[in-house]
């Protein structure tokens, strides 16, 4: 079993290197999500503010 190959409805269970990859790409991904949402916050303050 792979990354590329399993599907998280499956019934059978990750292995724990599949589950840690799994697991590691999840919060990169909800990092980087936060990330350009806090940009985009701090862009529409500005914006904001200056139309004040």
């Amino acid at each position: 079993m792979s990354i590329d190959t399993y599907k998280l409805t499956s019934m059978e269970e990750p292995t724990d290197e599949v589950l840690s990859q799994l697991m590691r790409e999840a919060a990169e991904e909800a990092s980087k999500s936060n990330s350009e949402a806090t940009t985009r916050f701090f862009e529409e303050i500005k914006q904001a503010a200056a139309a004040y």
